[in-house]
């Protein structure tokens, strides 16, 4: 602006400098011309005067310097003339000056000749014989003043024109020097011009207006990032260019980034193939998902458009944690088919027998042998079937199951007496020790929680081996501890062995009648009951399970 405001008033001083100089050249010609004009009158009358008292002989002698006398007759024709022979030259009676002397008794006039670029004065006066007198005299043409005085002329201009520059360079800091000033934090607080208060006045209702804008968005901006920072799901926006726009803080942690990844393209936080042809999708303006593997789990990514007027403006990418119901759904697939095949061997072992003893083809002795068989067969079947029951119960939470204090000593000397039998027949001595501990809970699920683990180390024990059910308190908690000296379970299978129908050994599991559910109903029944699952195992020295309750409140 200051720029601008430097400019114009350089330009209007120049431009008013020349005009005045071109006016003030012009009055002053014009002025010298009278002058001059008039002194030639002057001349005239005196040359008249001295024609008249001596006259053609005044001439005589006469030698006038910078104008040119003539005399003419009252007929036009040059009698004398002081720089030409008078016989060659013509006649002057059409010469306006002539005309008017002879008419009125004094005449003047100024011709301009082009080839000589000057102007000449003419001034006539008759004399009283009849005969006119006439001076003439030279003058210089504007142009030709202009270029005798180029020198001084552009020193002048220059002067004015430095003169001018520094004016204005003077005038224009000062006349922005208020604007430059101005408080536009408090538009209505500056003295300055009145030109601009109306600007003033609507900076400052624009500024109120911005304000609460701000302050409107700022608030839901704010109530945005409540909402999604406190969301298990990732949420990444996105525009049309595929530029982060905003990222929660699950999505930062699930992609390893913070949020100075806003503002970059989302293929540099994460480079998978399936992130590229999601995105690849919303250009098209469809709704997409696809499941990806991400640091250990399974994710699944949905992405969708958002658009204005049918014009995409930009996409949402949702991304949810699925590993859980993924792993459900591959547990409800290996369980299904777990389940198939454990009852599809005791029906093939009973419709066989049947067939058998239907057909005739078993001797009488071994009738009862068959059908202990079929019986054997069945019980396993029901055995299974009250085991999945239960387990599928324990999966929906335990519904309708009653809590209440239990002591947990007193429910092992319960069991170890329910199981003495099958641990003398497999040769196993059992025994109970330890302290009265009272836990809150669930007195089935506690129940099938010391009974499993007390028949899977009976049975998977050795000929002599021994069985220790303990219970203890200490510092808040409540510890059940079933030991035994068994074959013991190999690091390799560790990890695995409370999921469903899961053996380290198939063939003893059924030769023992197991159905492979028992540790799966432990596991789900202390998850139901607070409690947590600790297990100790060395192969071919024993195993040590440990499940820790928490004490009751009131305790």
């Amino acid at each position: 602006m200051t720029k601008r405001i430097f400019r114009s008033i350089l330009l209007v001083a120049v431009t008013v400098f020349f005009a005045c100089a071109v006016l003030f050249l012009g009055v002053l010609y014009d002025y010298f011309k009278n002058v001059q004009q008039s002194g030639l009158k002057t001349q005239t009358e005196l040359a008249a005067q001295g024609v008249q008292n001596s006259g053609i002989k005044y001439f005589e002698g006469l030698e006038p310097k910078g104008y040119r006398i003539s005399l003419i007759d009252k007929d036009g024709n040059v009698l004398y003339d002081s720089e030409a022979d008078s016989s060659e030259m013509e006649n002057h009676l059409e010469r306006e000056e002539i005309r008017e002397a002879l008419s009125s008794g004094y005449g003047e006039s100024s011709r301009y000749s082009v080839t000589l670029m000057e102007r000449t004065l003419y001034s006539a006066k008759k004399l009283p014989d009849g005969t006119v007198i006439r001076i003439s005299v030279a003058q210089s043409t504007l142009l030709t003043l202009l270029l005798g005085m180029m020198q001084p002329i552009v020193i002048i201009i220059f002067i004015a024109i430095g003169i001018s520059f520094w004016l204005a360079h003077r005038l224009s800091k000062h006349i922005t020097a208020p604007l430059n000033r101005l408080n536009l934090d408090e538009p209505l607080s500056n003295e300055g011009y009145d030109e601009i208060s109306p600007l003033l006045r609507r900076i400052d209702a624009q500024k109120r207006q911005i304000k609460q804008q701000e302050n409107k968005l700022r608030q839901t901006q704010e109530e945005f990032e409540a909402v999604t920072e406190n969301m298990a799901e990732g949420i990444i926006l996105l525009n049309k260019k595929g530029i982060i726009l905003g990222i929660n803080r699950s999505a930062a942690n699930l992609f390893k980034t913070t949020r100075t990844c806003i503002g970059k393209y989302i293929l540099s936080v994460n480079r998978s193939i399936e992130i590229s042809e999601l995105f690849a999708e919303i250009e098209k303006g469809v709704r997409a998902e696809k499941i990806i593997d991400l640091n250990g789990g399974k994710y699944q990514l949905d992405i969708s458009p958002v658009g204005i007027n049918g014009n995409i403006s930009g996409a949402v990418l949702l991304i949810l944690d699925v590993t859980e119901k993924e792993q459900a759904e591959q547990m409800r697939r290996e369980f299904t088919a777990n389940v198939s095949h454990e009852l599809k061997t005791p029906l093939h072992t009973i419709a066989g027998c049947a067939e058998l003893l239907e057909n005739g083809m078993v001797r009488s002795e071994d009738t009862m042998r068959f059908y202990a068989q079929i019986r054997s067969e069945a019980d396993r079947m029901i055995s299974l079937v009250e085991d999945i029951i239960h387990l599928s119960h324990l999966d929906e939470g335990g519904i309708n199951m009653k809590r209440e204090n239990v002591d947990l000593y007193e429910l092992a000397c319960e069991t170890v007496k329910t199981l003495s039998d099958e641990a003398e027949n497999a040769g196993v001595s059992l025994n109970v020790d330890g302290e009265h501990a009272v836990v809150n809970g669930v007195p089935q699920l506690l129940q099938s929680i010391v009974y499993n683990l007390t028949d899977n180390a009976i049975k998977y024990n050795r000929q002599g081996g021994m069985v220790n059910v303990s219970t203890d308190c200490s510092a808040g908690e409540v510890r059940l501890i079933v030991s035994d000296t068994g074959i013991g379970i190999p690091p390799e299978h560790k990890e695995r062995i409370f999921e469903r129908f899961y053996r380290v050994d198939k063939s003893r599991s059924k030769e023992l009648g197991g159905t492979g559910l028992g540790l799966s109903i432990v596991k789900h029944a202390a998850r139901l009951c607070d409690a947590k699952i600790r297990l100790q195992s060395t192969e071919n020295e024993g195993t040590a399970v440990t499940v820790i309750f928490p004490a009751p409140k009131n305790e």
